[in-house]
């Protein structure tokens, strides 16, 4: 049962330490326990306000659903296998009495809390630092036994609250109804600041702890961009058919290319210093050597926001010979000649100094058509269109020119991180596609019938929401050995194993490609994609990005 939200004075001197974990815990399941969020505020900012800085700067990241800085690149490797078999060294269950608890609960901290609950509570006395350091350690840790061994010194110091919370923060949700913008929100209110001068101090930094000390000490005016810390993406929103352009905002209409590649930011300063980061805002500097010449090449510092893809022969090629590329910590000097890549950029944020986000697009081209862009590095593409009717007919020629469609973008539109607005939109393929994530697996049939090849997937509820309700199943549009591959995954990764159906952890994104949206009574989404084929796997997608409930229903016609 969730807790209520009673707020607790941590300032009163009869109150629990706040910077321990319980304590943590304790607001976060008070959070959990409204859904109002003028409280979730509330609660928030009251145990904010209680923390001495260092720890103020963990806790806003915790609550922000990170363990490490969005420009670290450190991640824990810690998943649902992992802090299962840790939990068992303390508490005997078995397989399928903890796969039953998995599907029961729907949540792995939630398991681990009535797992632990079965034996005598030790004595609480973590500290948010101490629970950093693990997080720091378990980072540096390879190998999943030595990890185990790790949680499990931890678990047997944790009360079940304070595993339950722990444990969330190790599969990167908590799920208490709180996003970034929120802990955003808080800040803002408790220190007294405009909501917009917070968000962009926590863009520029990449990192919402450093962001909360400022906003208590009323220096976020003093942050500014640093180059090698990846910012959010600006995103675009699908329309499922040409004339829906005309509804969506006035011409003229900047339209471009839809590249098949993977979305890309490349840094680099005036010491010839580089540095190219995934839509995940994961560093992929390694995996595109032959970009690296010519970008050291650009003069000054930069920051430009574009597209990896492969080209030969000065066409695109089909995602499925650049997804080759993907994934790979070293590239063969054979796969280089094979599979060559250029960066495409197609906007420009930060030149010299001069951070561009709130110059316009049209504005934001110029300076970026003013650049010396050749050789692997090259401008995009535009077409200024003055109507609908002449932006949608650019559609087809993209598509002889082997791109995924078009993109039609407002000119006067300021570059929004991380937000996925009507100012930019994409046209893609006739047939609409979604953004899902693999929610279930089955065995597949015939030659496939040892391959977990049959996909179940899910949107989310809603942007604040991360409830999974799926909308399908398919179960073409992948390769053998991508079948092959995948199926390993999920087999490490399974929550409950039925026999021939496997619910699996949430974390492998898909894009799909369907005829029409039904309504269904089949799923809890109330809809389902009719004919859905995978397109391809988004390895450069979190599940936190898939589309939404919302989104489904607006290519329902709802």
């Amino acid at each position: 049962m969730r807790s209520t939200s009673k707020r607790i004075n941590w300032s009163s001197s009869d109150m629990a330490d706040p910077t321990t974990l319980l304590a943590f815990a304790e607001t976060a399941a008070a959070i959990a326990g409204t859904s109002k969020k003028l409280e979730k505020a509330a609660l928030l900012g009251n145990y904010f306000a209680a923390l001495p800085d260092e720890v103020l700067a963990v806790a806003a990241r915790y609550f922000s659903e990170r363990v490490f800085p969005l420009y670290d690149q450190r991640t824990l490797n810690v998943g649902f296998a992992q802090l299962r078999d840790a939990v068992r060294a303390l508490v005997p269950a078995s397989d399928d009495e903890i796969r039953a608890l998995s599907v029961r609960l729907g949540d792995v901290g939630d398991m681990v809390a009535e797992l632990l609950a079965r034996r005598p509570p030790p004595a609480p006395g973590w500290t948010l630092p101490q629970l950093q350091a693990l997080f720091d350690e378990l980072a540096a840790t390879g190998g999943s036994k030595a990890k185990v061994q790790q949680l499990v010194a931890a678990l047997t110091e944790w009360t079940p609250l304070e595993a339950r919370y722990a444990s969330k923060l190790m599969m990167g949700e908590l799920r208490i109804g709180l996003r970034e913008g929120l802990v955003e929100d808080a800040l803002a209110r408790l220190y007294g600041h405009p909501l917009g001068e917070v968000s962009r101090a926590n863009m520029l930094l990449g990192d919402i702890g450093e962001t909360a000390v400022r906003a208590r000490h009323g220096t976020l005016s003093t942050a500014r961009m640093r180059l090698f810390h990846p910012i959010k993406f600006m995103l675009a929103s699908p329309i499922a058919a040409p004339d829906e352009l005309a509804q969506t905002f006035a011409p003229p209409y900047f339209v471009e290319d839809k590249y098949d590649g993977i979305r890309a930011q490349l840094h680099k300063d005036a010491s010839g210093r580089l540095a190219i980061f995934s839509r995940t805002l994961d560093e992929v500097s390694h995996r595109f050597p032959e970009l690296h010449s010519d970008a050291r090449g650009l003069p000054g510092d930069l920051l430009l926001d574009g597209e990896v893809l492969g080209w030969r022969d000065g066409r695109a090629l089909p995602f499925k010979e650049f997804q080759q590329r993907l994934g790979r910590k070293t590239v063969s000097p054979a796969l280089l000649g094979e599979v060559p890549v250029v960066f495409v950029t197609f906007d420009l944020l930060y030149a010299n100094g001069e951070l561009l986000l709130e110059r316009s697009l049209a504005e934001r081209r110029s300076a970026l058509e003013r650049l010396p862009l050749e050789g692997s590095v090259r401008l995009s593409e535009i077409r200024v269109c003055e109507s609908a009717d002449e932006a949608a007919a650019q559609f087809e020629p993209a598509r002889d020119r082997g791109q995924e469609g078009l993109m039609i973008k407002d000119p006067r539109s300021l570059y929004k991180p991380g937000r996925r607005g009507q100012e930019w939109v994409k046209l893609k393929r006739a047939l609409a596609t979604l953004d899902v994530v693999v929610t279930a697996v089955e065995w597949g049939h015939g030659r496939r019938r040892h391959l977990l090849s049959d996909y179940t997937f899910a949107v989310r509820a809603g942007e604040d929401e991360p409830t999974l309700l799926n909308v399908g199943k398919a179960y073409s549009g992948l390769t053998d050995a991508e079948l092959a591959e995948m199926t390993e995954w999920f087999k490490a990764h399974t929550i409950r194993d039925f026999g021939r159906v496997r619910l699996v952890e949430p974390r492998i994104v898909l894009e799909v490609a369907f005829d029409v949206v039904q309504p269904s009574p089949r799923h809890k989404s109330g809809y389902a994609l009719r004919f859905p084929r995978i397109v391809r796997l988004r390895d450069d997608k979190l599940p936190s990005e898939i589309d939404t409930l919302e989104a489904v229903k607006r290519l329902a016609g709802v």
